[in-house]
């Protein structure tokens, strides 16, 4: 969540704190009524997701293989549905109603099956035998891996911690904030038909203002990262907007989102698909936007002499190389998530266009875009504001009293003329280029038998 900094920025003048506070709390309250308004009430709406199959934990204490019958020939080229495994499974129920109860399952067999040894986890339903209901079978779903989630969970909350000290502290209570913005809001706001963009807009922003202060504190500093960050998401909507009009994209790109609109046939999937861009660019820009005021801030107090229009130039630089390995970030981060498609499409047989304009690709191509640039449409307008501010802070504050002196700037010609002017090893004369008086230039000037000079 962008950079972090050891020391505190300096506090911003009263002016400027009562401008960013009439222009940042109008906007958090308008965003708390919006969330408010948007909230989901009645409960979670019931899907047709079929009846809930029992599911009871078991530990695996006998693995028995046999070989596998023989099956008819089948037609060259039609694809192996298992790896013909076969065998029992004796597995020890662990919970529920026959808790202690040695069940025997088939060998898991299958896309996706688990290989499972004697001493594993593992995760056993119950399934009813249609043709005699008195009866039922059990087969093994999956391993339990509730408890190295566990221990992943607490290893990635050390090491933040111990880095990030009570800074890492703040970050993981953002990222819980985030979460429960995300499952008490969104998801349920959508779930229960509300305009999927709309809430996405809103969430994104009570995450926003909630994970930003809490994370880097109230201060002039994060505030413009505030208003940076939701001005780029409200360009990132538009953009996405009219770039999934352009291209007439349904939303029904993936197969999940097929499958969720035969479970809940009111879901607005082209919203959802704009609600999704929205969400995957929060983590990005609020990266950026602190980042580049928190890169001003460090350059004023750095230069003091710098005007807003060089704060912003040398700020703007360092940006275009944030953005310039965040894009690929983007790019290959979407293209990690797609990994088992874009492999299926390099066996497709049709022209490259083709492939690239269907539905499922484009779709993906259109989210790296837009994201791209809402992010760099953040540099400028955080790196304006965050300049602004600081110019102004700076300007009022070095009228003050208390304020020190500023350093005196050496005169640069004299410091070239010192340069390349030739001396002798031997000579005691004072250096006449000098700024210091006489006096303290000839006691300074090393004596002609105490010659530090070294030989080239």
């Amino acid at each position: 969540m962008g950079s972090d900094h050891t020391h505190s920025a300096p506090s911003a003048p009263p002016r400027v704190r009562r401008i960013l506070v009439v222009t940042v709390v109008p906007l958090f309250v308008a965003t708390v009524l919006a969330a408010v308004l948007l909230w989901p009430r009645g409960g979670s709406p019931q899907t047709d997701g079929g009846a809930d199959v029992p599911r009871y934990p078991g530990t695996v204490t006998r693995v028995v293989s046999e070989p596998c019958p023989s099956v008819p020939s089948v037609p060259e080229g039609t694809p192996r549905v298992g790896d013909g495994r076969c065998g029992t499974v004796d597995v020890r129920v662990d919970d529920g109603p026959t808790a202690g109860q040695q069940v025997r399952t088939p060998v898991p067999d299958g896309p996706g099956a688990p290989r499972v040894e004697v001493g594993d986890e593992v995760i056993l339903v119950e399934l009813a035998d249609p043709t005699d209901p008195t009866t039922s079978n059990w087969n093994i779903a999956e391993h339990q891996r509730g408890t190295p989630m566990v221990w992943l969970a607490v290893i990635f909350a050390a090491a933040i911690v111990a880095f990030g000290r009570w800074r890492g502290l703040a970050a993981l209570a953002g990222l819980a904030a985030s979460f429960a913005i995300l499952l008490t809001f969104v998801l349920p706001g959508i779930s229960a038909g509300r305009s999927p963009l709309l809430v996405a807009v809103v969430g994104a922003a009570l995450i926003m203002f909630v994970v930003l202060y809490l994370t880097h504190g109230v201060t002039a500093q994060t505030s413009v990262a505030v208003l940076g960050t939701l001005g780029s998401l409200v360009l990132t909507g538009v953009l996405a907007t009219i770039a999934t009009a352009a291209t007439h994209l349904t939303g029904f790109g993936s197969e999940d989102a097929t499958t969720l609109s035969m479970f809940q046939g009111d879901v607005d999937l082209h919203g959802l698909l704009l609600a999704g861009i929205i969400i995957g660019s929060l983590g990005v820009l609020d990266d950026v936007t602190v980042t580049q005021a928190a890169t001003v801030t460090e350059l004023a107090n750095a230069n003091p002499g710098l005007t807003r229009l060089q704060l912003y130039r040398a700020a703007t630089r360092v940006g275009r190389a944030h953005i310039a390995s965040t894009v690929n970030t983007i790019v290959l981060a979407y293209a990690g998530a797609s990994l088992p498609l874009l492999l299926l499409l390099t066996a497709d047989s049709r022209p490259i266009g083709q492939i690239l304009t269907s539905e499922f690709l484009a779709q993906e191509i259109v989210r790296s875009a837009v994201a791209t640039l809402g992010l760099i449409a953040a540099v400028p307008l955080t790196t304006g504001l965050a300049a602004v501010v600081t110019a102004a802070g700076r300007t009022n504050a070095a009228v003050s009293t208390d304020a020190p002196a500023p350093r005196p700037q050496p005169d640069r010609s004299e410091a070239l003329a010192a340069l390349s002017s030739p001396r002798t090893a031997g000579s005691d004369e004072p250096d006449r280029t000098r700024t210091a008086p006489p006096s303290e230039a000839t006691d300074r000037w090393p004596k002609s038998n105490r010659s530090t000079d070294t030989a080239w």
